[in-house]
């Protein structure tokens, strides 16, 4: 990357922040701003079929009510609102549907804490799109460092939900980076976001989960924007007494922020979901898949599954018998029996109170023993099918190996934007945006590019 983290002399959250704030475009290889692209792909798909969830419409029809300078775009809506409301709600609608990108350095939603706020304050000021994309790597691989300086207590001990957390350090930093705040601005914006952070992982399964994703936009936006006004905050956040290292996370290892990442950054190892549930089911989904496809296993042949899993699994996404389709995607049981019978989790209709309460899928589900173990990656499946007539069968899926091959993923992401866009804004709207982020840096404000993602027609 641009520089060396001199944590030593400078302190970790100063030496962080000016990592980041030094980032240039230049600096960026063009395969890691490829990716990039594609996070924003992949960002505005989850968006975009996310607008019209509950969650969503309450959101929206409270921030409208309070009404502000209406300057963003709301996705899929006609109205427009202030850059703070458009960062909670699409950060919210974004990760309503669990279904946008992760990273295990953080660990948690990437993309989702910093692109709301980062495009709505784009479209306020009239940026451009390489000053939006260096903005996005920039808070991305600081709040990937942040994440593997608290790691693994911050999420796995002390139950903090990273997205919403770490992820306002990311979104401070990328608006931080937009603004050209200068070094002292740039470093109290993170501690304004620091203190405004927060978000459970005991409330997933809930609206409060995608909620979080649009606070830490929303905090971040805001850190920023108080920062550049002049708005008062300590330059050693992380790292001070009683501050976000030690009241966060039992670990703290400022050492890891110098680490260099594969391919020498944290975005190229963004994980993105072809499952729409919690990214820890969908090595259990895959390992089952293999299994049906290579063995033809069917649900009336099974009986009995054992899925071996690490041992945080069970506080992420263990909900034994889920009822909505919220809870049953972070449930174990219920996406391997989907693996078993075959049944599409990458559609959206798939998770539904009814699909949870099929009786022939609650059987299966029922069928499934979790084998928790300690010390196996927490994105590791192995799953063992035992037969009515004595087989056994094995498979095994490690969904925390990021892509290799760049192009072949960016297939599959257009196709995942296809099923997800064109069914609410139609073919040629999800052409053009689909034209638009690939052509991300080309000059011009993103205002043209927002736009298509709004509704022609007011709902409400």
């Amino acid at each position: 990357m641009n520089a060396i983290i001199d944590v030593q002399s400078k302190g970790l959250t100063k030496a962080l922040a000016e990592h980041a704030r030094t980032l240039e475009f230049a600096d960026i290889p063009a395969e890691t701003r490829t990716w990039a692209r594609q996070c924003v792909l992949d960002y505005i798909a989850c968006g975009v079929a996310g607008a019209s969830d509950e969650l969503t419409g309450i959101l929206f029809a409270e921030l409208k009510e309070q009404g502000g300078r209406e300057c963003a775009t709301i996705f899929g809506r006609v109205e427009r609102l202030p850059a703070a409301a458009a960062a909670l709600i699409n950060g919210a609608a974004s990760h309503a549907l669990d279904f946008d990108d992760v990273n295990l350095a953080m660990p948690g939603h990437p993309s989702v804490a910093i692109l709301p706020a980062l495009l709505a304050l784009a479209e306020e000021r009239g940026s451009s799109g390489v000053d939006v994309l260096t903005a996005f790597v920039a808070g991305y691989e600081l709040q990937c460092r942040v994440g593997r300086v608290l790691a693994p207590g911050h999420y796995d001990v002390l139950g903090f939900h990273a997205t919403a957390t770490i992820g306002s350090f990311g979104a401070a930093a990328a608006c931080s980076h937009l603004l050209r705040l200068d070094k002292d601005k740039f470093v109290t914006a993170l501690g304004i976001a620091a203190t405004q952070a927060a978000g459970l992982k005991s409330m997933f399964g809930t609206m409060c989960k995608p909620l979080h994703a649009g606070k830490a936009s929303y905090h971040g936006l805001m850190a920023a924007k108080l920062a550049m006004r002049g708005f008062t905050s300590r330059a050693d956040v992380i790292e001070c007494q009683q501050g976000f290292a030690s009241t966060h996370s039992p670990d703290f290892h400022p050492e890891r922020a110098s680490e260099v990442p594969q391919h020498g950054w944290y975005i190229r190892s963004n994980l993105f979901k072809y499952h729409a549930a919690c990214y820890m089911v969908h090595s259990s989904i895959e390992a089952t898949r293999k299994l049906r496809e290579q063995f033809g296993v069917t649900p009336d042949r099974v009986e009995h599954i054992r899925v071996e899993l690490e041992a945080s699994c069970d506080k992420i996404c263990n909900i034994p018998a889920p009822r909505t389709g919220l809870e049953g995607k972070f449930s174990l049981r219920l996406a391997t029996a989907m693996g078993v019978a075959g049944i599409d989790t990458g559609r959206l209709s798939t998770y539904s109170e009814a699909v949870a309460a099929d009786p022939d899928l609650v059987r299966l589900r029922d069928k499934v023993r979790l084998d928790f173990r300690v010390g196996i990656p927490n994105t590791f499946a192995e799953v063992e099918v035992f037969l009515t007539d004595g087989t056994r069968l094995t498979a095994r899926h490690d969904s925390g190996i990021a892509a290799v091959d760049t192009a072949d993923q960016g297939r599959r992401l257009e196709e995942k934007f296809v099923g997800l866009v064109e069914p609410v804004l139609g073919s040629e709207r999800c052409m053009a945006l689909i034209s638009r982020i690939n052509g991300f840096e080309t000059p011009g404000d993103l205002g043209e590019l927002m736009a298509l993602t709004g509704s022609q027609t007011s709902h409400g």
